[in-house]
């Protein structure tokens, strides 16, 4: 066991707890945060580097430069946001492999992965763990609607709520909407629609003349800090959930 793997783990903690505190309650991280951790990790760094030498170099520029080009993708394709590709980064830098711990017998994590990345198995675990998120929400809509859902297709990305509590809340509009010869014509809105005092206004006025009912489809906005922290548990104490389940269905 190496104790310095436990030490970057307890180091990178509470950065990622904040970070989930910050993200539910702004859906924002401040780029501080960071940028100390990164700068505390340069520690972790130097001294890897002056213990196994130039060796270390190819490990650290691959899971860094592998896990910034990823992210950087995704990212652009608004896929990712900025805290969470930032976070990922970080870690590739300060734990550019899977840490090894070993605690009552057990080695950990308890299974070997694929690719020795730490990061790449954290954003991979993250994924995964989302999956609760939109099975959540077809369990809510079709207990609160039962079958007769106007919009089947909606189930599993958001839910309905009244346009008087639309305020201060972190959602979007699933649709835009417009008017259209005197009818309203809503269209599925890729990414969602933000939503303002000027939205707000609007739809009320439309629910008042009757155009529309009180209830919007609205999709929340996931803080995937909370995803991403919990699968740098499960890649810690586990593995690559993704490669374990690839691997259990192939076999099965």
């Amino acid at each position: 066991m190496d104790i310095v793997d436990i030490l970057k783990i307890i180091f990178c903690i509470p950065f990622l707890i904040y970070s989930c505190y910050s993200d539910i309650k702004t859906r924002r991280v401040s780029n501080n945060v960071w940028l100390v951790m990164l700068t505390g990790g340069i520690f972790f760094v130097l001294y890897d580097i002056s213990t196994y030498g130039a060796a270390y170099l190819p490990r650290l520029f691959m899971s860094a430069g592998f896990i910034f080009v990823f992210v950087y993708i995704l990212f652009q394709f608004g896929i990712f946001g900025g805290a969470d590709a930032k976070s990922l980064i970080v870690l590739s830098i300060i734990l550019p492999a899977y840490p090894k711990l070993q605690a009552y017998s057990y080695t950990f994590p308890l299974n070997k992965p694929l690719i020795d990345l730490f990061a790449f198995g954290i954003f991979g675990n993250a994924v995964l763990l989302t999956i609760i998120v939109p099975i959540s929400l077809a369990f809510y809509n079709l207990a609160k609607m039962g079958l007769s859902i106007d919009k089947p297709a909606y189930i599993f990305i958001g839910y309905k709520t009244k346009i008087s509590e639309l305020v201060n809340r972190h959602i979007k509009l699933i649709e835009k909407f417009e008017v259209v010869n005197g009818a309203i014509k809503f269209h599925f809105k890729r990414g969602g629609v933000e939503i303002n005092e000027k939205v707000i206004s609007e739809l009320k006025t439309l629910s008042e003349k009757g155009l529309i009912k009180e209830e919007v489809w609205v999709t929340p906005g996931l803080p995937f800090m909370i995803p991403i922290t919990l699968g740098f548990f499960v890649a810690m104490f586990y593995g690559d959930l993704v490669f374990e389940l690839t691997k259990y269905l192939i076999l099965m």
